[in-house]
């Protein structure tokens, strides 16, 4: 649920001028995630959202763009520490994952941005990745295999 609120907040604070965390939960309220304001600030935390002047004087959320191999870095280390076991079946291409880690490690995979991935889903556990051929579901599996030795 955390990682869709996170990316429903981004998408929000794109398409609105947000100001205050008050306006962000009632959007978020009004999309249908249950927030407290406590929430709101953690998430804001979390997604290192800054605040800049707009030309009309006021202020409104932006995220903050980051140093982004510290971020592959990190999503790599998550999907380092929950990664499991692989298998595919044609071109999906299945991941098992420790218990309750399969969203933040899907998450990894997506940004990665791996050219193969179609899209993925994630359970509890598991995770498939649609993938764009059968071909292209090894030449992946390869690629993870690698990225998770470094």
């Amino acid at each position: 649920m955390k990682i869709q609120r996170h990316s429903k907040i981004v998408e929000l604070i794109r398409k609105y001028d947000v100001e205050t965390q008050e306006e962000l939960a009632n959007l978020l309220r009004q999309q249908g995630f249950d927030v407290t304001q406590a929430t709101v600030s953690r998430d804001i935390r979390e997604l290192k959202l800054s605040k800049v002047a707009t030309p009309g004087g006021k202020q409104k959320y932006v995220v903050f763009q980051g140093d982004v191999s510290e971020e592959t870095d990190r999503y790599i280390g998550i999907l380092r520490e929950s990664f499991v076991s692989m298998d595919m079946a044609m071109n999906i291409l299945v991941i098992k994952t420790s218990s309750g880690m399969a969203m933040a490690a899907a998450t990894a995979l997506d940004a990665c941005k791996f050219e193969e991935i179609v899209g993925t889903i994630a359970g509890d556990d598991t995770i498939m990745c649609a993938v764009r051929s059968v071909d292209l579901t090894i030449a992946l599996m390869e690629k993870i295999t690698t990225l998770l030795k470094r």
